[in-house]
C-alpha cells in the first residue's frame, strides 16, 4: 500500500497509543500549573497548524482565526452545558453507562463546534477569498470582530457576562489526539494533488488559474478546513477552562496565532508546531515579569522577536523544512 493507504495510518495509530499512554501516566500525578501549560500548548499547535494551511501553504492572509475559534467554543459549550443535562438524563433512562456515553458525546459536541466554524468559514470565505493581500486581511479581521460583537449580544450564551459552568472534559489525550489529527491531515493535503494546487496558488495565482486550477474552489476548501480545526480547538479550550468570555477571542488572540505561523516559518508544519510550543511557554515565563512591572510586555516582546527574526531568518525558524 502507498503512504495514503493502511501504511499511512501507522503514524496516527502509534501516535495515539503514545498520547493516551502519556495521558494515563500524568493524569493526577502532575502539577496542575504545568499540566495547564501542556494543554494550552496542544491547543495552540492545532490553531497554528490549521492557520498554516491557509496563510503559509495556500498563501492567503487571514486575520480572523480567533473568530472561528469563538464559534466552535460557543457552539460546543452550548450543546454540552445547556442541552447536555437533558441528553445525559435521557441516555441514563435507557441504561447506557456514563463512561461509554461521555466520550462519544464530547466528540460529538467538538465535531459540531468544528462543523459550525467550517460552515461560517464557507460563508465568509466564498466572497472574501476573491480578494487578495491587504484587502483579504481587512475582511477577515472585520469578520473576527463582528463575530465577537454578535456573541456579546446573544443572551442565550451569556452575552458579555460569558458562559460559565462548562464541564471540564478536556484532557491531555483529547488535546494531543486532535493536534495529531490536524498535523497528519494538513500534511496529507500538502502531499496530495489538492496540496499541489494550493502551493501553485501560493506561488502565482494568475499562472495557476491560467493552467486550469479553480483557485476560488481550492482557497475556500483550505479556509473551511482551517476553520474546522480552529472550531474544535475552541471547543477544547472551553471545556478545559470551564468559562468563556467574548473578550478572550479578540484581535490579540488572532495576532498570537499569526505570530506562531510567521515565527515557525510560512508553509512549515514542523515550524508551526515548534513556534506554538515555544510561544506558549514564553508567555508563562513572562508572567512573573508582568507581576513585577504591572505591565503586559508580551506583545512588545513578540513584536521585537518578529523584527529580529525578519532580519536574521526571513524564512522563519523552520521555513526551509519540508512537510514530508
Amino acid at each position: 500500500m502507498n503512504r495514503f493507504g493502511i501504511r499511512g495510518l501507522l503514524p496516527f495509530v502509534l501516535g495515539s497509543l503514545l498520547i493516551f499512554g502519556i495521558s494515563y501516566l500524568i493524569s493526577g500525578n502532575m502539577n496542575p500549573y504545568y499540566y495547564s501549560i501542556l494543554i494550552y500548548a496542544g491547543i495552540n499547535i492545532t490553531l497554528a497548524v490549521s492557520l498554516q494551511l491557509v496563510n503559509g501553504i495556500t498563501g492567503q492572509f487571514s486575520m480572523g482565526h480567533a473568530g472561528f475559534m469563538a464559534v466552535g467554543a460557543y457552539t460546543s459549550s452550548y450543546f454540552s452545558t445547556i442541552l447536555g443535562t437533558d441528553i445525559q438524563n435521557l441516555v441514563t433512562s435507557f441504561g447506557i453507562p456514563q463512561f461509554l456515553f461521555m466520550p462519544i458525546f464530547f466528540a460529538t459536541v467538538l465535531y459540531l463546534g468544528g462543523l459550525s466554524a467550517a460552515v461560517l468559514g464557507y460563508i465568509v470565505g466564498l466572497p472574501s477569498l476573491r480578494l487578495k493581500g491587504d484587502y483579504l486581511a481587512i475582511v477577515t479581521l472585520g469578520f473576527g470582530e463582528i463575530t465577537r460583537v454578535i456573541i456579546l449580544n446573544i443572551n442565550t450564551v451569556g452575552a458579555a457576562r460569558g458562559l460559565p459552568g462548562i464541564p471540564q472534559w478536556t484532557n491531555f489525550g483529547w488535546v494531543y489526539s486532535v493536534a495529531l489529527i490536524c498535523i497528519l491531515t494538513v500534511r496529507r493535503i500538502v502531499n496530495s494533488t489538492h496540496g499541489r494546487a494550493l502551493l501553485a496558488i501560493r506561488e502565482d495565482e494568475i499562472a495557476a488559474e491560467a493552467m486550469g486550477v479553480r483557485t476560488t474552489h481550492y482557497k475556500v476548501n483550505s479556509f473551511m478546513i482551517g476553520a474546522f480545526f480552529a472550531g474544535i480547538s475552541g471547543g477544547l479550550f472551553a471545556h478545559f477552562l470551564t468559562y468563556i468570555n467574548p473578550a478572550v477571542f479578540d484581535f490579540n488572540r488572532s495576532f498570537e496565532i499569526i505570530i506562531m505561523v510567521v515565527l515557525g516559518g510560512m508553509g512549515s508544519i514542523p515550524g508551526a508546531v515548534l513556534a506554538a510550543v515555544f510561544l506558549t511557554v514564553l508567555k508563562e515565563m513572562l508572567r512573573p515579569l508582568q507581576e513585577i512591572t504591572k505591565v503586559d510586555l508580551r506583545m512588545v516582546i513578540y513584536s521585537l522577536m518578529l523584527i529580529i527574526l525578519m532580519l536574521t531568518r526571513p524564512n522563519g525558524l523552520l521555513g526551509s523544512k519540508k512537510n514530508e
